[in-house]
């Protein structure tokens, strides 16, 4: 079902965030940017990122007026697609205020495994992964993201999925405040790592330890099991918004597609 508070929620951050920027529609247009922005992210949230349907729906019921093709959404969507990471990028400044952050990863496909040969858009082993959590192997990207323990995202990359999943954490921590703590599973186990990440950004971050591993503090345990659970919820709202089956003909419709399943997420989890 259609929620009105997060329809209305993701409408009136888009429309402000583009006036912010002194962004303006051409005078011709029967439909704006911003609509155009907020179809996509309605598609993420409640169309499996099927642009089409987000469009017929959206236009029939009313929440978007003027008549628009799907082709030339599509055309236009491509257009302001540095628009759907600028609003990501405001939010994120808006909420990496905290103390305590999650981090994960999960599998973002192309395409099926075995059919990996055929895929135009990526190629090479790099993009051959695993997923621990599920036993199963498949190709394209991994989607490593960072939330608060409301599951807001506060950043996120996306890599080839045999990278590990070590490899962006300077990255992806870099920007949040000094003394914060960044909650992760058995994944991010990495003692020197752990010690240049709080020596370069004063973040600490605390994974979950194997068996022949010195436990952590008790305190510490206390919070990964009071708030590893927000990232799991995360994790299943953009699996439940079809983030793990995306179809895009290019990479650049693959990445519009995540942008806006990051957005639904936040607008989600924000009300």
């Amino acid at each position: 079902s259609m929620n009105d508070d997060v329809i209305i929620t993701s409408y009136v951050v888009t429309v402000d965030a583009m006036k912010a920027f002194g962004h303006e529609s051409h005078v011709l247009a029967q439909v704006s940017d911003a609509d155009v922005i907020f179809m996509a992210i309605m598609a993420a949230l409640y169309f499996q990122n099927h642009h089409e349907r987000a469009l017929c729906v959206m236009q029939g019921m009313g929440y978007v007026t003027g008549k628009l093709s799907v082709s030339r959404f599509n055309r236009r969507l491509h257009q302001l697609a540095h628009w759907l990471e600028g609003i990501l990028a405001v939010l994120w400044d808006l909420f990496q205020t905290g103390e305590t952050f999650v981090i994960d990863s999960m599998p973002v496909p192309v395409c099926k495994r075995d059919r990996a040969w055929l895929c135009r858009k990526v190629r090479g082993a790099d993009y051959c992964g695993y997923c621990a959590a599920k036993k199963e192997k498949f190709f394209g990207w991994r989607l490593h993201l960072i939330v608060t323990p409301d599951g807001i995202p506060v950043a996120f990359d996306l890599l080839p999925g045999a990278l590990h999943d070590l490899t962006p954490i300077h990255e992806l921590t870099f920007n949040l405040p000094s003394g914060a703590t960044v909650l992760g599973d058995k994944g991010y186990n990495d003692r020197p790592g752990e010690a240049s990440i709080l020596f370069d950004t004063g973040v600490r971050l605390i994974p979950i330890r194997k068996k022949n591993m010195k436990p952590n503090e008790w305190v510490d345990d206390y919070d990964l099991r009071l708030f590893r659970h927000g990232i799991e919820t995360a994790n299943s709202q953009l699996e439940s918004m079809g983030i793990n089956r995306l179809h895009a003909r290019t990479n650049a419709g693959f990445e519009i597609k995540v942008h806006a399943s990051l957005l639904a997420l936040t607008f989600t989890n924000l009300n």
